[in-house]
């Protein structure tokens, strides 16, 4: 069982991993994940579970760091003390100026500077001495503290209290572009409605109530300008509906009567009446938001190293800070020279801004993807997206449009065309694949009332077998009959066959036809522009249909005629020759190779549960072209993560060498934390423009 709480003044951002080890450990806890960006911790629990659990969590979060508030849930206003600090930042930014205007350093300056130093950073003095009793020492209040008194001992008050005031300024400044970031981000999948126009039985006017209170087979008018609240059919009215936030189509498309509507939807010009078919938990939009929220659960490759890297970067900083503080001196050198290069080490040491800014890269990322009407299931997912360099397509449903139809049906026997398709359609009344469908339709049968066969049974990727009226009967194609020991009839056609066989004669065949996607040329030479070489196309279908539409979509490698479990082996080998691989298919036939590849990609539309469920990739629409776009913004939220991983340790690295040679201030060193902290933030935000 999951449970959301929300986090409040958590300003470390390596605590949060301390918290998440500590809840981790608790006897009744699976999983736990805490994201500082978005203030929100997510405890998956096992069936039983103390009901003092958000109690023990809170005792837990204020034992890593002092004065983080957990609550239930995700509403509500978050708390704000901006203001207040931004006050105290001003008055100690006056003292310090006060303090500067007088000579030399008798007890008035200093007890100016002393005034300024704890109306800035009294605070973090405070929370250092508390975290200090609790044994924990390598936090950013620790550290701030201990330069900065530092300072003060070897005389240098104007610059302390300056450090510990940039210091804040720049916090201040960080938790602003943090809450910014966050709230635009949620911005984008913020399509949740909160109310709908009920018509209850026997009324004729509608009454607002939430979404959650309106039954299956209930009614509700939606009105120009509002978001549909739940998954429906249309039964009264024909409207255009703004399906951008969950498909990425930026055209409105129209809708008529007896046609399903997705929650989540704007109408844009006309009143809806609908039929509600899915309670509110289960519609389009929960899906999509619960998808969305799980996805930052899941860390990628890059994350977890920056949090084992920053357990490890701390107190390697903090050893040398010492070393440089002690040795130097023993030899000779000034102390108080070499104690405030150490200071330098100290403040250098919190790694804020790789903690910070490598999450939220990914979670820009992340909200990016789903504006465009793609969501990826969590950041290894994304990396994983950005860094492949072989695409595998399925061609039924991905490069073509699954929208199969019946050309020509051909009879060998004593049968009609007619009743060869009649007879089809019979056989294939209990399944529900794409061509059985088309074969249903072209017959014009309505599968509940066909006279269904007896003992009918799908041999996947290549047809049924059963028996109706005492005789054995098969449709399917070449393979099965060649299986059943029958000669194949040669049919001259580039599209599917399905042949039609009565125990030992062939009655038939039946042509399918499949349409390619117009936006499927394109997007494949758009991929190759983005680095993906690497393409290949399985199908089940016959050397001839594969080998013609590989032509039409210049797809040099493709491979006919497979069973699902050939798809597996073949993609099986490309891993084994070390590609990094994303399989494209339907989501519901190709569930073993969505989840072998390294990224599973399903097509479709959302309303598919084995597409969400197999895969890492959901592609919304049916519309190609999402997938170039999503691999380019994976691969730009890459770029912009490993530019801030450089950027932080590069300036560190540099203020850490002026440092020993005696050239870096604490106003550096606060710069090369904080204010490239900020840096990192601002670089990560540039995910989410265009």
């Amino acid at each position: 069982m999951d449970k959301q709480y929300r986090v409040e003044n958590m300003r470390c951002a390596s605590c949060a991993d301390q918290l998440e080890r500590k809840i981790r450990q608790l006897p009744y806890v699976e999983e736990a994940t805490l994201s500082v960006t978005r203030k929100r911790l997510v405890v998956r629990y096992l069936e039983q579970y103390p009901e003092n659990h958000l109690r023990i969590l809170q005792r837990l979060a204020r034992d890593v760091e002092e004065g983080v508030v957990l609550s239930h849930g995700m509403t509500g206003p978050l708390q704000s003390k901006q203001t207040a600090g931004l006050v105290r930042i001003g008055a100690a930014f006056v003292l310090l100026l006060s303090g500067l205007i007088i000579p030399g350093y008798g007890p008035v300056p200093l007890l100016i500077f002393v005034l300024a130093y704890l109306l800035a950073g009294g605070d973090i003095v405070w929370k250092a001495v508390k975290n200090l009793s609790k044994g924990k020492v390598f936090d950013e209040n620790f550290l701030m503290t201990v330069a900065t008194l530092g300072a003060f001992g070897i005389r240098e008050y104007p610059e302390a209290v300056a450090v510990m005031l940039f210091y804040k300024v720049g916090e201040w400044f960080q938790d602003r572009a943090v809450d910014h970031s966050r709230q635009s981000i949620e911005a984008l999948m913020d399509i949740r409605p909160e109310s709908a126009l009920w018509i209850r039985n026997g009324e004729d006017s509608a009454v607002s109530v939430h979404p959650t209170e309106v039954p299956v087979g209930g009614r509700i008018l939606v009105r120009p300008g509002d978001r549909i609240p739940l998954d429906g059919v249309v039964l009264r009215g024909t409207a255009f509906l703004d399906t951008m936030a969950l498909t990425g189509e930026a055209v409105p498309r129209r809708f008529r009567v007896g046609e399903e509507v997705l929650s989540g939807s704007i109408v844009v010009d006309r009143v809806l009446e609908i039929e509600v078919i899915r309670p509110f938990g289960e519609s389009a939009v929960s899906r999509i938001l619960e998808l969305v929220e799980n996805a930052s659960a899941s860390k990628a490759p890059t994350e977890q190293f920056i949090t084992r890297f920053s357990r490890v970067y701390t107190p390697i900083v903090v050893g040398l800070a010492l070393l440089i503080m002690v040795f130097p001196p023993l030899f000779g050198g000034p102390v108080e020279t070499w104690i405030y290069n150490g200071l330098v080490f100290l403040v250098i040491s919190c790694p804020c801004a790789l903690v910070i800014s490598v999450p939220l890269g990914f979670f820009g990322g992340l909200g990016r993807t789903s504006r465009l009407g793609v969501l990826v299931k969590g950041g290894n997912a994304l990396e994983a997206l950005g860094t492949a360099d072989t695409l595998v397509f399925d061609k039924t449903g991905t490069l073509t449009r699954g929208v199969f139809r019946v050309s020509h049906v051909r009879s060998y026997g004593n049968l009609s065309s007619e009743e060869v398709l009649h007879l089809a359609a019979e056989l294939e009344s209990g399944s529900n694949h794409p061509i059985a469908r088309s074969i249903l339709e072209a017959a014009g049968l309505d599968p509940s009332v066909a006279k269904a066969p007896e003992d009918m049974e799908e041999r996947p990727g290549r047809g049924l077998v059963g028996r109706k009226d005492g005789a054995r009967y098969l449709v399917g194609n070449s393979r099965l009959l060649e299986e059943e020991g029958l000669s194949v009839p040669p049919v001259e056609s580039i599209g599917t066959v399905v042949y039609v066989a009565r125990d030992n004669e062939v009655l038939g065949a039946i042509l399918i036809e499949d349409e390619i996607r117009e936006e499927a040329l394109e997007s494949i030479q758009e991929l190759r522009d983005l680095g993906i070489r690497h393409m290949v196309m399985l199908t089940g279908d016959s050397l001839e249909v594969a080998a013609a539409v590989a032509g039409k979509l210049a797809l040099e490698t493709f491979h006919a005629e497979l069973l699902p479990e050939d798809k597996v082996r073949l993609l099986e080998d490309l891993i084994r020759e070390g590609h990094r691989t994303l399989f494209i298919g339907d989501g519901i036939n190709d569930a073993p190779v969505l989840a072998l590849a390294d990224v599973g990609i399903a097509m479709g539309d959302i309303g598919s549960d084995v597409a969400i469920e197999a895969a890492d990739v959901v592609i919304m629409t049916d519309d190609l072209s999402a997938l170039p776009r999503a691999v380019s913004t994976a691969r730009r939220t890459r770029r912009i993560v490993t530019a801030n991983i450089v950027m932080a340790l590069g300036i560190k690295a540099l203020v850490m060498v002026l440092g020993v040679q005696g050239f870096a201030t604490l106003w550096m060193a606060v710069f090369a934390d904080v204010g490239v902290a900020l840096l990192a933030v601002a670089n990560a935000l540039r995910i989410l423009r265009d």
